[in-house]
């Protein structure tokens, strides 16, 4: 922990922090976000995420794809857990379609289709939040408006992402170690994760205070998988050590730079390069570990 330390306290002595600094959890693919390494079930992986986030007093966001229950009916009783953890569901559409190769009608319908889930297991609570799947805001500007525009008509706020580190590219490789008992390579698999909790908390902070000229409330984004669930008491403490305080997403989403995330009737929001681009700003590139999670317990096949 001395490294995320020291790295953090010249990024600090560099741009400053002038307010406490804030985090908002998500979780998407709810209730499953497969392949899990052998024998370890939906539910299994549901309870260790919920129990972990418990333990942080960490409020979490959850996003539905309401299809899986369709598939898996067993896995209902994911989104019961999620409720009764206190923790709030969102709509992340019912088949994790991607806008931009959907019409917007059937973006719509995306939505609606969803929403029984939501409805039965967000009972009295403001499930009114949506994840675009895949982050695809549309393939142009006037079908990003038009979604828009399908959003507020349903009464939603979208869930933006500001903060991560692509836990989900680590799904594959710790199923594939974990079935072939290789424990190396599962210990490997855990370096490098940390490692990128550490590398996103920098480069994403330092994106902010060039794109906004401080730190905002962030909003990480992770998936409901075996390794992030296996991880997350680290990863929650990791951020803790680095001077978070975990926030709902509806306080963090008060914050003026997510305001046209919440208020649809705003024009659509720049996108981070578009924001860049626009102040004269280099970002940090974003890490790309596709490789070396590939090249790890490669596939018989």
């Amino acid at each position: 922990m001395r490294g995320l330390a020291a790295v953090l306290a010249a990024f600090v002595s560099v741009c400053g922090q002038a307010s406490p600094l804030e985090l908002a959890v998500t979780i998407d693919d709810l209730p499953v976000h497969a392949p899990y390494p052998p024998g370890v079930t939906p539910d299994e992986v549901s309870r260790d995420m919920i129990a972990a986030l418990n333990a942080a007093h960490a409020p979490a966001t959850g996003f539905v794809n309401a299809v899986r229950m369709q598939d898996q009916p067993e896995t209902d009783s994911v989104l019961g857990e999620w409720h009764s953890a206190g923790f709030t569901l969102g709509n992340h559409g019912w088949a994790h379609r991607h806008l931009s190769e959907m019409t917007v009608p059937e973006f719509e319908q995306e939505l609606v289709n969803d929403e029984p889930a939501l409805r039965r297991h967000g009972a009295k609570t403001d499930w009114h939040w949506f994840r675009y799947p895949f982050l695809d805001e549309g393939k142009d500007a006037d079908q990003r408006a038009a979604a828009r525009a399908a959003l507020k008509k349903h009464g939603y706020r979208v869930a933006a992402v500001t903060t991560g580190f692509s836990d989900w590219a680590w799904t594959p490789a710790y199923a594939r170690c974990s079935e072939a008992g290789n424990a190396a390579a599962v210990t490997e698999l855990e370096r490098m994760y940390l490692a990128a909790v550490r590398t996103s908390i920098a480069d994403d902070r330092a994106a902010a205070h060039r794109l906004y000229g401080r730190d905002i409330p962030y909003v990480l984004l992770m998936h409901v998988s075996a390794m992030s669930a296996h991880m997350m008491p680290q990863v929650l403490q990791i951020y803790r050590e680095a001077g978070y305080r975990f926030v709902s997403l509806e306080k963090a989403e008060r914050d003026p730079v997510y305001a046209s995330y919440t208020d649809l009737s705003l024009p659509a929001p720049k996108s981070r390069g578009e924001l860049a681009k626009a102040r004269g700003v280099v970002l940090p590139a974003p890490p790309d570990y596709s490789a070396k999670l590939d090249a790890i317990c490669p596939s018989a096949n």
